[in-house]
């Protein structure tokens, strides 16, 4: 008979290594949750018990469930238990308006913000000689963030962008496209091309998923009315609060 409780079985979610127990816990949790390994009406064993099952305290099981609770795919309930929540709409951005991360939420009604986790003057890597014309000898400014809505991580994006376009990479602190327009420089097309990828090491630790877990990526070239290149973002973004739709039109013959 296969076990019920295997899903919470530590075998099935702790690597050593890999972070906290509650963070490993709470993101194979949530994975699972995406994945309809734990449908929503699903209920998790009590506390006590979910301790028991997956070998730790108390402690750790509290703290990996109310973290799924703010999130809002678990929902305590008073004198009943814990359950999954039916799945939320995903948010659903447009490829055919260039926005930023931070205009995109405010359009929405959420509030963004930002995790800085790198920012400076580098040597370019290939991708980014190719995508902004740079000689392997030049700098480029290059601001890595972790991109929030309303305090859930969603993505995190690496910008990169000549130095005579963002002398200082540190002024950017939630919106590049602010600092650029404040400074002239705000692009007015773009490029973009979305490919499926798995999260791997630290980014799934970032954005709070399992390691392996699929998420979308995009890279984005975007150009000053002239034609030059003059940003270049890769983001990896959750896919499951995330959609990115297009609007096609048939031509006319």
């Amino acid at each position: 008979m296969e076990d019920e409780h295997a899903l919470y079985r530590p075998e099935a979610w702790y690597r050593a290594a890999r972070g906290p127990r509650y963070e490993q816990l709470y993101r194979h949790l949530a994975a699972a949750i995406a994945a309809g390994e734990l449908p929503p009406e699903t209920q998790l064993p009590p506390e006590r018990e979910l301790a028991l099952i997956a070998d730790v305290s108390r402690v750790t099981v509290r703290k990996a469930v109310s973290q799924l609770v703010a999130d809002g795919v678990l929902d305590q309930r008073r004198g009943a238990g814990t359950f999954v929540q039916a799945a939320r709409p995903k948010m659903e951005h447009s490829l055919s308006a260039l926005l930023s991360f931070t205009e995109y939420m405010r359009q929405r009604g959420k509030t963004s913000s930002s995790r800085i986790l790198r920012r400076g003057l580098f040597l370019p890597t290939p991708d980014e000689m190719m995508a902004l014309g740079l000689s392997a000898g030049e700098r480029v400014a290059r601001v890595e963030r972790l991109r929030f809505a309303d305090d859930t991580p969603l993505a995190i994006e690496w910008s990169s962008l000549p130095t005579d376009i963002l002398p200082d990479p540190e002024a950017v602190e939630t919106s590049l496209y602010d600092v650029l327009r404040s400074l002239g420089t705000a692009p007015t097309r773009a490029v973009q091309r979305i490919t499926a990828v798995n999260l791997t090491g630290l980014d799934a630790r970032h954005l709070m998923l399992a390691e392996g877990a699929a998420v979308l990526r995009i890279d984005r070239t975007a150009y000053v009315p002239s034609g030059r290149p003059i940003e270049f973002t890769r983001g990896l973004y959750r896919s499951d609060i995330y959609d990115f739709i297009a609007e096609l039109r048939l031509d006319s013959p």
